[in-house]
């Protein structure tokens, strides 16, 4: 038998098995057509009142009509819960966020913030703030540190610096002249400062006298930066930044590094570890926006450094904590501002009269979008219309860490300064770009071979950048002549002096 017929009597074979399949299927669902018809009409005849009694059919068993029960509070919420499951989780995780923010902000409110004292009532503890006597925030702080308790010297470079000091009238701010220019005269006078500590001191005459506790070293670098496309900025004017604002800070550091690594508490008394405190801002180096070169290297450049040095100090149990700056509301340290325009409109005329100082091609390039970035809402880090946070959360945060209740190498602090480092990690680069103001240039300018292009004296501060450009290559350029930056707009950016 070929394969052939044996395929076609299989087929044969299969045949009575679907025929008995098939009719079993029409048989089974007739049979329920016909129940359904059936049961109908007996429904029907059970209800109409012209069939007569005796041959009405009784009407078909129906199920208990099912009772309806409303739900509870809680069965309602539980099941809103099961049916908005993501919904709660994030719920639960904000709240819960809320809670912890608010426990701990209610808690430190609460903490006593005093520095420590002799029994007789004396200053034990000394705090030294590199920074420029002149900023807002080395003003405030030091006075803040002063009220509480501490011996605060203030690092000061020239004789104007010294005088500054004096003039807040507090005994215990003090100036401390250190030439970090001078390599061996700042040796001598950081000996000096051991020795005094070294050296016990009585608070009032015929008291018991006590060691000086060296607690924390607190840098303030120069926080005052030129805006202008890099195109535009002259080579001197670079070179002047980072002398100012990236080496002098990093040469103050190295400075006390000796005192820091050294043991200078008497045996007698209880050894205490001084920290490390380097404040930057944060939030233009966040986000890096366009026409703010200068400080987005120095402040990342800073950050690196300060990286490095906690890496190289955390063997020797020497703390390093990196403070970074947002926004803080200054109107007690600057003067009150004249009224005027509105301040987009007069940010709007600054930016353009900057603009008219460029040459032809970078006019054409850079200008529309400069001035649009200097106008915008969150230009030169600031989020306009909104004052910055108060000087109280930089105090107690300052506090925190030289006591030792703030152990993260890293704190934000200030308005901005957490929501600009979040956009700077997570948001697209073009979008924060875009919310700024920054379009695309459709056209650029032709090439001019008799044009120099070369950098004006530059966006922020050009009125005087070309005579500082002369005496800072003779040497003769003092270090607060660098880099000038005009009157902030609301006078509460951190960076800048209003």
């Amino acid at each position: 038998m070929s394969a052939d017929d044996q395929q076609f009597l299989d087929l044969l074979s299969s045949i009575p098995n679907q025929v008995r399949r098939y009719s079993g299927d029409v048989a089974e669902y007739v049979d329920k057509t016909i129940d359904k018809v059936a049961e109908e009409i007996r429904d029907t005849l059970s209800t109409a009142p012209w069939v007569p009694d005796y041959v009405r059919p009784p009407p078909p068993a129906r199920p208990p009509p099912v009772e309806i029960v409303s739900m509870t509070t809680y069965e309602r919420f539980t099941d809103w819960i099961s049916r908005h499951k993501l919904l709660t989780g994030v719920v639960i995780v904000a709240v819960g966020y809320a809670t912890y923010k608010t426990i701990r902000v209610t808690k430190g409110l609460r903490k006593t913030r005093r520095a420590k004292r002799a029994r007789n009532g004396g200053r034990l503890e000394v705090v030294v703030i590199a920074g420029s006597p002149t900023l807002p925030l080395t003003k405030s702080l030091s006075l803040d540190l002063e009220r509480r308790g501490f011996i605060v010297y203030i690092v000061c470079n020239t004789i104007e610096d010294e005088v500054t000091v004096q003039s807040l009238s507090r005994p215990d701010i003090k100036p401390l002249g250190i030439d970090i220019t001078d390599p061996p005269n700042a040796g001598q006078s950081i000996e000096r400062f051991a020795g005094y500590l070294q050296t016990p001191h009585a608070a009032v005459p015929r008291a018991k006298p006590s060691f000086l506790t060296l607690k924390a070293v607190i840098l303030i670098p120069s926080l005052n930066y030129q805006t202008s496309p890099i195109a535009t900025i002259p080579p001197s004017n670079f070179a002047d930044l980072f002398n100012t604002h990236l080496l002098h800070p990093i040469l103050t550091i190295q400075s006390f590094l000796p005192l820091l690594t050294s043991k200078i508490t008497p045996s007698s008394e209880k050894d205490t570890t001084p920290k490390v405190l380097v404040f930057t801002p944060s939030i233009i180096s966040s986000i890096n926006p366009p026409f703010h070169a200068p400080e987005a290297t120095v402040c990342s450049a800073l950050s690196a450094f300060t990286e490095v040095l906690t890496a190289e100090l955390r063997p020797l149990g020497i703390p390093v904590t990196h403070v970074q700056l947002g926004t803080f509301d200054f109107s007690g340290f600057t003067p009150a501002r004249p009224t005027g325009p509105a301040p987009t409109h007069t940010s709007n005329l600054l930016s353009s009269a900057e603009t008219r100082q460029w040459p032809e091609s970078a006019r054409h390039a850079y200008g529309r979008n400069y001035v649009s970035q200097s106008s915008s809402a969150i230009s030169a880090g600031r989020i306009r219309g909104m004052r910055g946070s108060s000087l109280r959360e930089l105090h107690t945060t300052v506090f925190d860490v030289i006591d030792g209740s703030e152990l993260s190498d890293s704190v934000r602090v200030g308005l901005g300064a957490g929501l600009y480092g979040f956009v700077g990690r997570w948001a697209p680069r073009g979008l924060v770009a875009w919310m700024m103001g920054i379009r695309k240039v459709d056209e650029l300018s032709t090439w001019d071979a008799g044009e120099p292009y070369q950098g004006s004296s530059g966006g922020s501060g050009s009125d005087s950048a070309s005579g500082r450009s002369g005496s800072s290559e003779n040497g003769e350029a003092s270090a607060s002549e660098f880099i000038s930056v005009p009157k902030d707009d609301d006078g509460h950016n951190v960076w800048k002096l209003g």
